[in-house]
C-alpha cells in the first residue's frame, strides 16, 4: 500500500473513532450508568419528637451480681443536622457515608441505626437514624469541630429491595433514590 491511502484509511478511522467518542457523552447522564442509580441527596425539615416523661428515680428493673446478662443498650441521640449523604457502589452492595452536624462539640460513637431491626426496606425505603454520645456541658464550638461522620455497608440483596434511601437526624433528613 502507499502512503497517500495508508493516511486516507488512518484518518477515515481517526474521523470516525472522534465522532463515536463523542456520542458517547450521553451515556454518562443515563440511568444505564451504575454511578447514576444514586442521585444527589435531598434534605427536607423533621418534625421535633416529643419527649416522654420518665422518671429517673425509678429502676426500670433491679439489678443485682446475679443478673449481669444484659444487653448493651447505646443512649445516643439524634445528631442535630445531616449535611451530606453518599451512597458509593462496591462490588458486593454499597456503602452509605453520612457527615452530620451535631449541636455540640464532643460527640462520638457515631452510629447509623436502622428504623427497622432487621435492617429490611419497608415499602422500598431502607431508613437509617444518625445517633451519637454527646455531651451537652461542652460548648457549641465550631462547624469542624460539631462535624461527625458515620458508614455502613449494606448487601447487594437488601439494595436490590431498596428504592429509596434515607436518614434522619434531630432537625433534617436526607434521602437519595433511584
Amino acid at each position: 500500500m502507499s502512503k497517500a491511502v495508508l493516511m486516507r484509511i488512518l484518518l477515515a478511522l481517526t474521523v470516525v473513532s472522534s465522532m463515536a467518542l463523542a456520542g458517547c457523552g450521553g451515556l454518562r447522564d443515563s440511568r444505564v450508568n451504575p454511578a447514576n442509580w444514586f442521585g444527589k441527596s435531598q434534605s427536607r425539615p423533621v418534625a421535633a419528637a416529643s419527649a416522654e416523661t420518665v422518671n429517673p428515680l425509678i429502676p426500670e428493673e433491679e439489678d443485682s451480681i446475679f443478673r449481669r446478662n444484659k444487653a448493651e443498650v447505646y443512649d445516643g441521640t439524634p445528631v442535630d443536622q445531616i449535611t451530606d449523604l453518599r451512597i458509593e457502589r462496591t462490588s458486593d452492595g454499597a456503602i452509605i457515608r453520612v457527615i452530620g452536624l451535631s449541636a455540640h462539640q464532643g460527640a462520638f460513637d457515631v452510629r447509623l441505626v436502622p428504623d427497622d431491626k432487621d435492617e429490611r426496606p419497608v415499602n422500598g425505603v431502607l431508613s437509617y437514624k444518625l445517633l451519637a454520645l454527646q455531651p451537652q456541658t461542652q460548648p457549641p464550638g465550631s462547624q469542624r469541630a460539631r462535624t461527625v461522620q458515620a458508614a455502613q455497608f449494606i448487601s447487594t440483596q437488601t439494595l436490590d429491595q431498596a428504592r429509596t434511601i434515607t436518614v434522619t437526624g434531630a432537625r433534617n433528613a436526607r434521602s437519595s433514590s433511584r
